[in-house]
């Protein structure tokens, strides 16, 4: 059986950056092993496997897996993927422009997707979360945690900002880091790290800093995911859902809309900018909307 495959990178408006992913078309024919097998030989942070959708009105159903595990929800799948099939199903119009709604059947639900597409210009999609974060589960001690990010204590937090587990479809660690020196130099940092992250039900650990490496960038962020086979991560959109909820904890911010842009990537050399906004009334987050561009780098053919 041969299958078509497209690779995109994701949350950039240029090819080599961002986040690369793998979408697999026509990929109903799989079994659950053989998904699980092609995202390990791809080997990116996740390969997304397109089906026929169960209701007509939906675009697809899509089944998203890193090389060790199936997800229930990923942001950075869930831009390419709709981007990739609003290109092939709707390209822009006489005038070089196009909007298409894309509607995609996930594990955590259904997740409806905006897309832009304009000609010379990487495409643009934005989703509204299909669940807001919530606080889940509880952090070892900071010289715990600190030991296994290769960090000292003093440089964990920052503000009143303090560890903390949240989720939305996939439950993260996220650590304040003082400084954008510590986070570039934190790691996963052997025995130490088991101690601190293996025993505590998150899918990875996302650390992020106030200080960024451009002006007008709201947080400079590292994810870090061994345990689902993703030793770091270029881009993590379903973590950005997540520390909406941090930034709503910890911030406490005002009725409001708020627009906030997240880098992540840079120690990889794969720099991402994912669009965060924030919907904050009667002092709770309301919604939460992600967004960013992606590319087509390059498509081929599976053989299964």
């Amino acid at each position: 059986m041969a299958l078509t495959y497209h690779i995109l990178d994701v949350f950039t408006d240029r090819r080599f950056g961002g986040n690369p992913l793998a979408v697999v078309l026509g990929a109903d024919g799989l079994t659950d092993g053989q998904m699980q097998a092609i995202a390990g030989e791809f080997n990116l942070s996740e390969t997304v496997f397109v089906l026929p959708s169960e209701r007509p009105a939906h675009s697809a159903k899509v089944r998203i897996f890193t090389p060790r595990s199936e997800v229930p929800f990923a942001g950075h799948p869930t831009i390419g993927t709709a981007t990739l099939l609003a290109g092939l199903q709707a390209p822009p119009a006489s005038n070089g422009e196009a909007d298409a709604l894309v509607i995609l059947e996930q594990n955590i639900g259904t997740v409806r997707v905006g897309v832009r597409l304009r000609e010379g210009a990487p495409a643009f999609a934005e989703f509204d979360a299909p669940k807001l974060p919530a606080e889940a589960g509880v952090l070892p001690p900071i010289d715990i945690l600190a030991a296994g990010l290769g960090l000292m204590p003093s440089e964990v937090g920052f503000e009143n900002h303090k560890p903390i587990c949240f989720a939305a479809g996939n439950t993260f660690a996220f650590v304040p880091v003082s400084s954008l020196d510590a986070i570039r130099r934190a790691r996963i940092n052997g025995a130490h790290w088991e101690r601190a992250f293996d025993q505590q039900g998150v899918i990875g650990v996302y650390l992020y800093t106030r200080q960024c490496e451009h002006t007008g960038h709201a947080f400079h962020v590292r994810m870090f995911a061994p345990q689902v086979g993703v030793p770091e991560d270029p881009a993590t959109g379903s973590a950005a859902v997540c520390l909406a909820g941090v930034v709503q904890h910890f911030d406490g911010l005002p009725d409001g809309t708020y627009k906030r842009i997240v880098e992540q990537g840079y120690e990889m050399g794969r720099p991402s900018q994912i669009a965060l906004t924030l919907v904050v009334s009667g002092g709770k987050l309301t919604s939460v909307r992600t967004g960013g561009a992606s590319v087509r780098v390059a498509t081929g053919t599976l053989e299964v």
